[in-house]
């Protein structure tokens, strides 16, 4: 049988096509919300365990400025790109940058947090999320 891309064949290619975007939709919120249960615990264990919490800051995305935060909380990763707050919201610290940020400070909203940090990057790292938080209960106010 020749394919002729008839009104049969469009109407079944677009029926695959939102079936996977649901089950992909589907995958990512399950991933989202075992992603959060991680960060709730790991919220848990850092007061716990009694490390000290940091007025946290955001940087400019190019990395030339730094800017205030009302945000408390704990840097998840040595580069400062990531953190969880005191109330368990994750954030990444990097915002465009602005003069009202440099006058008044950044305000980053928090953000769904990956279960793997750095998939898809162009570096080819990445990291489950679990692990980057357990290293992080583990060095103790130690982080740089």
């Amino acid at each position: 049988m020749v394919n002729d891309g008839g009104p049969d064949w469009r109407e079944t290619r677009q029926r695959a096509v939102q079936a996977h975007a649901a089950a992909e939709e589907r995958r990512r919120q399950s991933e989202q919300v075992e992603a959060a249960a991680l960060v709730s615990a790991f919220v848990a264990e850092a007061r716990r365990r009694g490390l000290a919490t940091t007025r946290l800051v955001a940087l400019s995305y190019d990395g030339r400025y730094r800017y205030r935060t009302r945000l408390h909380g704990w840097y998840v990763d040595r580069a400062r790109h990531r953190a969880v707050d005191v109330a368990g919201g994750f954030h990444l610290l990097t915002v465009p940058a602005s003069l009202r940020s440099l006058l008044f400070g950044a305000e980053p909203e928090p953000s769904p947090p990956p279960l793997v940090i750095g998939r898809g990057g162009r570096d080819g790292e990445s990291l489950p999320l679990e692990t980057l938080l357990r290293r992080r209960l583990n060095a103790g106010d130690d982080w740089p």
